[in-house]
């Protein structure tokens, strides 16, 4: 797994095009301030430790929200990390069960609308630990 955290003090986003033919069509525009956003890349090599790698996930994206101060979190799948990728089914599974995790620890979390290239609006910060790379 492939991990960007970016602390921002204003996200948005905007569906542009789906590029999943499974997902449903719809339209999704929001904005999210004070956020930790983390751009995750799974990786096919995830697929035979899905709890290992989630876990491991959420325990990264606690710290950075904490060294950040927010309890604010979204989870963007960013599939341009690594040339590996895992099933989109994996994935989305990742995802979900690390959104319900985060939730019951008291995380109020997001997830960007996967299988659609988004248009993204980024304001972040120049401070230390406002962008951290993990690899595991």
């Amino acid at each position: 797994m492939k991990l960007l955290m970016i602390y921002a003090d204003k996200f948005a986003y905007k569906t542009s095009k789906k590029t999943l033919e499974v997902v449903e069509e719809y339209e999704e525009d929001k904005q999210i301030e004070d956020v930790l956003v983390g751009f995750i890349q799974v990786e096919k090599e995830d697929e035979e430790k899905i709890d290992k790698v989630e876990t491991k996930l959420i325990k990264n994206l606690k710290w950075a929200a904490k060294k950040n101060d927010t309890n604010n979190i979204i989870l963007h799948s960013f599939a341009h990390l690594s040339l590996s990728k895992a099933d989109p089914e994996i994935t989305k599974l990742i995802f979900n069960n690390a959104e319900k995790r985060l939730e019951n620890t008291g995380y109020k979390t997001w997830q960007t609308p996967f299988g659609y290239f988004l248009d993204l609006d980024l304001k972040a910060p120049g401070k230390s630990l406002a962008r951290v790379f993990k690899e595991f």
